[in-house]
């Protein structure tokens, strides 16, 4: 009944046959309908060779190898790849800017392998523990010479899964100390032969680290269960830079995470498996999930690292690499399909939600706002800093639904702001049956700091519901 009050409870309207589809071609600016993801694809290649599957380590991101889309070729939660290691592939495959890989032979670089490491951008070699071969470390230490990204995480010493002789700490070390390419010290860092039974290391402070402060969050701890630090040697490579310390260390001593370069490579080292490990993966096997414990942000560790080590983020972590003032190619929205929950976006309560009522996009998270069928106001924002010299481009997903019957008057809208600039407003006369994508050149806006912000405001009677999905930032 018109004038009635309506539950608070959000409602969902079905709109075929209503006549009410308008594609509202004139609200939209800019570039119209790009890809909502980066146009450059990153290339991670897992290392599953050396024995990272032995006891009751699970270091995969599927157990479909090379290509763990054959497994699930869209995945949309962490379950749908199988392996101890699946959270972090997952969430790199749903960006849509990565391709991934798992590697379960010798590594090389100049070869015709599909693995070669030549068609990778990063390489991670997750707690190995058999040694690498004489060829093997010279594939790797020119991969990383010539632009390469390594990510080396160990464990504890003495923890050698296949009881050959070898654990990480060793293993690694040796790449560092016994290679053809470099073997003064080249990365700036040893590796400690410690085994710290439990804490969480804590983030130094410093908001320009793109590995700290990148698109997947804001790192202020990590996890430390049976695992160990490294020593700093920054007379051997001043770029060596500690971003994570054992609780009473910093400096040169207790770094539990770190960053540092070879040539126009970048390399990064944790000293535990355990943040990465999801407590998922093949049966049989003793899991525990690190990189969900509330009391850490490992995930936002992880994947901020990689984006720095593959260049889809900007800046130089420890030193080295950067862009020289060229754009670097990159998504730079954090948690851009709310697929993290209520994290990185400032949002109205419960407007970042995976309730059933209304379907997202991809995934089971969305941002939904209004739909209450009363007046009522939701925002949801986020700032994000645009390189100087780049192109950039807004875009997202929209779904709006609503129960008014009016062909002629916006009774709730939505507006979709960039900084001061109005990119587009929108409203129940916007009514479709799917999602619609929307994108706008932001350009305008490089070498500033931005507040992208939804502001959906809704009138007395009658629900709209705007509902956002797969928001990209995308520079180039």
């Amino acid at each position: 009944m018109l004038g009635s009050s309506r539950s608070r409870q959000r409602l969902t309207t079905a709109l075929a046959g209503l006549g009410l589809l308008v594609t509202g071609a004139a609200l939209q600016f800019g570039t119209g309908a790009a890809p909502a993801h980066a146009a450059t694809t990153y290339r991670v290649l897992f290392d599953d060779g050396h024995a990272e599957e032995a006891g009751n380590a699970d270091w995969i991101i599927s157990t479909s190898k090379p290509d763990p889309l054959s497994e699930d070729s869209s995945p949309s939660s962490e379950t749908d790849w199988t392996g101890a290691l699946s959270s972090w592939g997952v969430a790199l495959q749903k960006t849509g800017s990565y391709s991934l890989k798992t590697a379960t032979s010798a590594l090389t670089y100049g070869g015709s392998a599909t693995t070669d490491l030549s068609n990778f951008d990063a390489l991670v070699l997750p707690e190995p523990n058999t040694l690498f071969t004489t060829a093997e470390k010279t594939a790797i230490m020119n991969f990383v010479k010539a632009g390469g990204g390594l990510f080396m995480i160990s464990d504890h010493t003495g923890a050698d899964r296949n009881n050959d002789g070898e654990d990480a700490v060793e293993i690694l070390n040796d790449l560092m100390t016994s290679n053809s390419v470099d073997s003064t010290d080249p990365f700036g860092f040893s590796i400690d032969s410690l085994d710290i039974s439990s804490g969480y290391p804590a983030a130094i402070s410093d908001s320009t680290d793109p590995v700290l402060n990148g698109s997947y969050g804001t790192v202020t701890k990590s996890l430390i269960a049976d695992g160990t630090t490294a020593t700093l040697k920054p007379a051997d490579n001043s770029n060596v830079k500690g971003l994570v310390y054992r609780s009473g260390y910093s400096g040169n001593t207790g770094a539990f995470f770190l960053t540092s370069t070879f040539g126009s490579g970048r390399v990064a080292f944790w000293g535990d498996s355990s943040p990465i490990d999801d407590g998922t993966g093949q049966s049989g096997n003793t899991l525990y999930d690190g990189w969900n414990d509330t009391g850490a942000t490992n995930a936002a560790l992880a994947l901020n690292a990689t984006a720095w080590l593959t260049g889809a983020s900007s800046g130089s972590g420890g030193g080295g690499g950067g862009g020289g003032g060229t754009c670097t190619a990159a998504q730079l929205l954090g948690n851009p399909g709310f697929e993290s929950g209520n994290t990185t976006w400032t949002a109205s309560s419960g407007v970042i939600t995976n309730s059933s009522s209304e379907a997202a996009r991809t995934g089971s998270y969305k941002a939904w706002l209004d739909g209450y069928g009363s007046a009522h106001t939701d925002t949801l924002s986020q700032s994000v800093t645009i390189p100087s010299g780049c192109s950039a481009t807004l875009s997202f997903y929209l779904h709006v639904d609503t129960a008014e019957t009016t062909t002629s008057t916006a009774y709730d809208k939505l507006t979709v702001t960039a900084g001061s600039t109005t990119l587009a407003t929108y409203s129940n006369l916007n009514a479709a049956s799917g999602y619609v994508l929307k994108s706008f050149d932001v350009s305008s806006l490089a070498g500033t700091t931005a507040t992208i912000k939804f502001t959906g405001v809704e009138g007395s009677t009658l629900q709209t519901s705007f509902v956002v999905d797969d928001t990209a930032l995308n520079v180039s």
